[in-house]
């Protein structure tokens, strides 16, 4: 298929969604840049910036902002779905009337959905069995990508045709496209990592020094893997830029909603003051409370994100919290051990 100009569809005008518009287009690709709000897409397509997400960084030429989801998503080659958790339900609904048959269809939207634990992309493969699914996800903080730091996702899918697409529609000089088969790895990845940027936000907040919040973020990703096996992702894919790489930058950034909320917490804010404060609920709150409900079903020890279920949810104080943590039995440093043969 070599290098030729195809349209491709962007659902959601986030700072994330509005980077992967700008990054397809710049590429020479036509993309439809799809959101729900009238007024907010009349700006886009007055002002050619999104100043509401990602001020300062004019929209590609190429880039078309649309209400119509039908028109959007018409002989797209690639939909690119970058909306909140809370409404991709609705929107994959919608989509699986919409796309032809072969649409690759990726999801970037980090979390899990309301009700049960259930993965984004498996809503999509649901409500889109003629799509081919795939994930993107890593270390991305849009801001960083906007500006042009140098910067590496991942793309699973179990089609490696679909992979080597979307790296060849995707890639550029900053925005490096590495490739993947597990995708649930890679997605569960994703959403786990915001447990552990809230308590790292905690931490901060608490004026942790860098030895606690380096056994804090090593203890995560040691539950976050024995999380992944127990659901039947491998757990090399939490050594890579999805895992510890996604793991390291949410939990050390300032740009991180997670951390922030975490850090609001920290200071005394209750949930929901810290997430009015924010103007927005973090993602990882919902994933706290999925996940942990899961991790017992399936007797995965998750300390760490016990203690924030307590938190959040059962009324504790966090330097109650805290001390039962320090206090708990000390367990394998790697309990996912590799074995010679």
């Amino acid at each position: 298929m070599g290098d030729e100009r195809v349209k491709i569809a962007v659902l959601g005008a986030g700072n994330f969604g509005t980077v992967i518009a700008n990054i397809v287009a710049a590429r020479g690709h036509r993309v439809a840049l799809w959101l729900r709000d009238p007024s907010q897409c009349a700006a886009l397509a007055r002002d050619r910036e999104n100043v509401r997400y990602l001020p300062g960084h004019p929209l590609a030429e190429g880039v078309e902002p649309t209400t119509d989801l039908p028109a959007a998503v018409a002989g797209a080659r690639l939909v690119f779905v970058a909306v909140p958790s809370a409404a991709l339900p609705a929107v994959a609904e919608h989509l699986g009337a919409l796309l032809d048959p072969g649409t690759g269809l990726i999801s970037t939207t980090k979390g899990l959905a309301r009700d049960g634990f259930t993965l984004m992309s498996e809503v999509l493969a649901a409500a889109c069995p003629q799509a081919r699914i795939g994930v993107l996800s890593g270390p991305n903080l849009a801001e960083e990508i906007a500006q042009g730091h140098f910067t590496g996702t991942v793309i699973a899918s179990a089609e490696a045709a679909l992979c080597e697409e979307v790296q060849r529609r995707v890639h550029s000089r900053s925005f490096r496209v590495y490739s993947n088969s597990d995708r649930y790895g890679v997605e569960l990845a994703g959403a786990l990592k915001n447990i552990y940027a809230l308590a790292s936000g905690m931490a901060a907040a608490l004026g942790a020094g860098e030895n606690s919040r380096a056994m804090l973020l090593t203890r995560g990703l040691a539950e976050m893997s024995q999380f992944a096996v127990a659901k039947g992702a491998n757990p090399l894919t939490l050594l890579g830029l999805a895992g510890v790489g996604d793991l390291m930058v949410t939990c050390s950034s300032p740009l991180s909603r997670n951390f922030q909320l975490g850090r609001a917490i920290g200071e005394g804010r209750s949930l929901e003051d810290a997430a009015a404060h924010l103007g927005k609920l973090a993602e990882g709150v919902n994933t706290v409370r999925s996940t942990w409900q899961e991790a017992q079903r399936l007797a995965v020890p998750m300390p760490i994100c016990q203690g924030l279920h307590a938190i959040l949810f059962e009324g504790r104080q966090l330097p109650e919290v805290l001390v039962r943590l320090m206090l708990a039995e000390q367990r394998d440093d790697v309990a996912v051990a590799w074995r010679q043969p």
